[in-house]
């Protein structure tokens, strides 16, 4: 599931307490292992690192390593064996038995078909479906997968031995996994009438129809955790290698086409380069669904290669939402609906599409961004979005069962409004004489009305419904900024505060803080008014806060940190408070310009 790309988020060495709790944790998960075969698996007196990488999806995956070899893997809470430790404990778990050159597949991304299962004489292991299982080639007990049953025992039996079988997870392979000769009696087959050959040349051809549509459909969407993972780190994967070289010699015939392309045309090409490169390794299923313009701004500007800049505008689309459309209509990549009125969202991306699949994303990408600078001089800056959730309470819980969502859930305001209506019409509440009022049943009494309410109020306008019910959850804020996983907190965001004080003599000293909540450097903000103000300005630690710093700039600067924050940062006029500080005396100017004009014109 996790061999190419993945991204290491740290390498530590496992302690005491951690040491401990991993055996208990893996004599619960396998009761058959021994003290002493823990004991040897987790010896108390050698280092173990603890290496935890996020696959290309996102997954978070722990790999627990004894002597540079990893020897079990943590994915979604579960402890997995890996082919080294099996190799010493075969009978750790059931197996599934198959031949040899189906093994090249499986370790291409094939999950195990059923009808490359080979049928031992004592039949196949019992399982559940989910079970932990291994993969043996035949007439050797060293297995060569680790997976997952994709069905029990006896729904593989009754479907005639068709469709998934495993779901791999890991495979041995690499200089380091020397497949060790395990003689298997239990499972040895001979090759009579010639069976096993026509079944190997077979699935080799490809001929098997369920076997090779897995391969394709599994090889790029679950990639298989490979001793290259663990190990690899020093090694090159020969795979890449030969696609460098096909693309180095392809190079000259792809400058040549290029330059037989329009403006228009090169900016088409660019276009969906990031948005396929956005959507094969920067998208995460949990983050739909996602709003087309932090899409645009958060995932596929990043993408864009060095040199070169992205402008919807100059391509023959001239619109983001257009795009979108025929990515939607032409080639099924996305699916894109309005959620809120005006305001639309990715729902669905089609990650087994064949374009999307088949897409390279290029080396250079995506670190373009980082050298482009402002007209500050410091590096260019996106404002992060901003967007307004609630969190589902404890009283109301009840109420959005039926919707799966619990305590702590968070959700738009469309989203609560969406759920709400649902649960009114499919509990029939609209009152029947008049469409305008909802019937108050035990749930929404208990979830909306004051005790004082109980004996009094039997219905509730929409309108009333809908803010009660948004009264009554937790408020929170949630922060995307580009590049960046979006973190939730609960409350109100912090604005950006301006304010005036007095120094001296009646010296007047303009503070800004907050500036960090909005991912803005301090330092490059108070360089940046240096030079439109031309004043001094320090910065200052804020007492009691952590990793916050104060700006503090000569005179009353509100007006110019009003117009930078505004016009150059971007930032909302919502999110900064103190701007009516700004000098009296300029509002003066400002309102008599404004006269002068007027009786000009009056006088003409």
């Amino acid at each position: 599931m996790f061999a190419k790309p993945f991204r290491v988020k740290s390498n530590t060495v496992l302690k005491g307490s951690d040491r401990r709790k991993l055996k208990a944790d893996l004599s619960a998960a396998f009761p058959s292992l021994s003290a002493d075969d823990l004991s040897e698996l987790v010896p108390n007196k050698e280092e173990i690192n603890v290496v935890r990488i996020y696959a290309h999806k996102g997954e978070a995956v722990t790999l627990y390593v004894l002597h540079k070899n990893p020897i079990f893997f943590e994915l979604e809470k579960r402890l997995y064996p890996t082919v080294y430790v099996l190799w010493r404990h075969p009978s750790l778990l059931p197996v599934f038995r198959t031949w040899a050159p189906v093994l090249q597949k499986l370790i291409g991304g094939a999950d195990l078909m059923l009808p490359g299962v080979v049928m031992p004489s004592c039949g196949l292991p019992d399982v559940k479906q989910g079970s932990c299982c291994a993969v043996l080639i035949v007439n050797n007990r060293a297995p060569v997968a680790v997976g997952k049953a994709a069905t029990s025992t006896m729904e593989m039996q009754s479907s005639g031995m068709k469709g998934r079988g495993v779901c791999v997870l890991h495979t041995a392979f690499g200089d380091k996994s020397n497949l060790p000769s395990l003689p298997d009696e239990e499972g040895e087959i001979e090759d009579t009438n010639g069976e096993i050959s026509e079944v190997s040349e077979k699935e080799e051809r490809g001929d098997d129809d369920d076997f090779g549509t897995c391969a394709e459909e599994h090889q790029s969407s679950s990639e298989t955790v490979t001793n290259q993972t663990c190990c690899g780190f020093e090694e090159l994967n020969l795979t890449d290698m030969e696609e460098d070289k096909v693309e180095s010699s392809n190079e000259k015939g792809e400058e040549n086409q290029d330059e037989l392309k329009t403006p228009q045309e090169e900016m088409d090409a660019l276009l969906l380069q990031c948005f396929l490169h956005a959507l094969k390794s920067k998208v995460k299923k949990s983050e739909l669904p996602l709003l087309t313009s932090t899409f645009l701004r958060n995932h596929m500007f990043t993408c864009c290669p060095s040199g070169k800049q992205l402008d919807i505008k100059k391509s023959s689309y001239k619109k983001l939402s257009k795009f979108l459309q025929v990515m939607q209509q032409q080639h099924n990549l996305v699916q894109v609906k309005e959620l809120t009125k005006g305001v639309e969202s990715i729902v669905e991306v089609d990650w087994k599409n064949q374009r999307l699949r088949s897409f390279s994303v290029p080396e250079e990408a995506g670190v373009g961004e980082t050298t482009v600078l402002s007209g500050e001089g410091e590096t260019l800056y996106h404002p992060p979005e901003i967007t307004t959730l609630y969190s589902v309470s404890a009283r109301l819980e009840p109420l959005f069962l039926d919707a799966n969502k619990r305590k702590g859930t968070t959700m738009l305001p469309a989203e609560v409004r969406s759920i709400i209506t649902e649960y009114v019409k499919k509990n029939e509440l609209v009152d029947e004489n008049n469409k305008n009022y909802v019937t108050i049943n035990p749930t929404l009494c208990d979830c909306l009305l004051e005790k004082s309410e109980y004996q009094e109020v039997e219905c509730l306008k929409w309108d009333d419904l809908f803010s009660r019910t948004l009264g009554r959850m937790q408020e929170c804020y949630q922060v995307v900024f580009p590049g960046q996983a979006a973190t939730v907190k609960k409350g109100h965001i912090e604005p950006i505060d301006i304010s005036v004080a007095s120094r001296g003599s009646n010296k007047k000293v303009t503070l800004i803080k907050n500036l960090e909540v909005y991912g803005l450097d301090p330092e490059a903000v108070a360089t940046a008014l240096q030079h439109r103000v031309q004043a001094s300005a320090v910065l200052q630690i804020l007492p009691g806060v952590k990793d916050r710093v104060l700006v503090q700039i000569q005179g009353n600067q509100v007006h110019q940190v009003g117009n930078l924050l505004l016009d150059h940062y971007q930032i909302p006029r919502k999110y900064i408070q103190g701007l009516d500080k700004a000098p009296k005396v300029w509002m003066l100017m400002k309102r008599s310009a404004v006269n002068r004009t007027t009786s000009h014109v009056k006088v003409l």
